[in-house]
């Protein structure tokens, strides 16, 4: 049996936003595509991560206006990636080892893709199903 790698269960689609774009944006852009986070670019090189977390404590606390805030200093820097053959289990061990929810899947400087916490929790009740005999239906119907 082959090992599941980060490939099998990442979100492809990943949207991104400058650095030098200002917090509505990115506010508007994250509602618009119906997502918790944006890879945030700088001459189109992932350099670091936005999430409603960000918007939360360096925003709402501060009571600061959004289109006032630069997403480059709201961000979180990336601190460590997984590539497509990573193994999930690797990918989950960066996660926790640098307390984050999402770790940016990247190839040659680019990001293709995304593991987030939803991603792993699907892969569980994969698990779970299929160890039940039960894949396709609901644990809970």
């Amino acid at each position: 049996m082959r090992k599941e790698v980060v490939r099998d269960i990442m979100t492809r689609h990943v949207v991104s936003i400058t650095e030098a774009s200002n917090a509505l944006e990115a506010a508007k852009l994250m509602t618009e595509n119906a997502i918790s986070s944006l890879i945030v670019t700088k001459d189109n090189y992932p350099i670091g991560i936005l999430t409603e977390y960000d918007f939360v404590k360096k925003i709402c606390i501060k009571e600061l206006r959004p289109s006032n805030v630069k997403v480059g200093d709201i961000m979180s820097k990336i601190r460590t990636y997984a590539d497509p053959e990573t193994p999930i289990e690797v990918a989950v061990q960066r996660m926790i080892n640098h307390k984050i929810h999402r770790l940016p899947v990247m190839v040659d400087g680019k990001v293709i893709g995304i593991i987030t916490v939803t991603d792993l929790a699907e892969h569980l009740r994969r698990i779970l199903l299929i160890g039940a005999g039960l894949e396709g239906q609901t644990l809970f119907s």
